[in-house]
């Protein structure tokens, strides 16, 4: 179960960076073409709820693999993990130049990692810790397998009609 969930998560987070840097594209010539470099320090500033919504939720299993992955470290330290991910991430666009690097979009992912860390914490209260993270790691993976198909049929449909 151990090795599962250190693949879970290493898998989250490589599709988490192609969701955060290249907005799932597959034409990464595209995205790297973009050129437009945009930085907002504003909090919340130009940012639409929807996407900071998104933002959220996308981070919450985070929060929860890094749990089920880390048990050592402590919460402030699994946090400080997130939030170094997210401004990463961030950094990268900007640098790149293939996205709008936003202080709205680290504040709501690591919001929503924290909200992942907190789940997870107070579920020990409830759950029993092996089963726990059995739960986390299985229905993790059924997500990402459904994630896997549906993107790759998504994107089968999608170039079929364009071609």
């Amino acid at each position: 179960m151990k090795s599962l969930s250190k693949t879970l998560l290493a898998l989250y987070l490589l599709i988490l960076l192609w969701l955060v840097l290249f907005k799932f594209s597959f034409n990464l010539s595209s995205v790297l073409d973009y050129q437009t470099r945009s930085l907002n320090l504003i909090p919340f500033a130009d940012s639409s709820l929807g996407e900071m919504i998104d933002n959220f939720v996308v981070f919450i299993p985070f929060g929860l693999l890094l749990s089920v992955n880390l048990k050592r470290a402590n919460i402030w330290r699994r946090l400080a993990f997130i939030c170094i991910f997210s401004l990463a991430a961030e950094i990268i666009q900007f640098v790149f130049a293939i996205g709008a690097t936003d202080i709205t979009d680290v504040i709501t992912n690591t919001a929503g990692g924290f909200l992942g860390l907190i789940l997870y914490d107070l579920s020990n209260k409830y759950v029993d810790n092996e089963k726990r993270d059995r739960f986390i790691v299985v229905a993790g993976t059924i997500l990402l397998i459904l994630f896997i198909l549906l993107r790759f049929l998504f994107f089968k449909v999608r170039y079929q009609s364009a071609h």
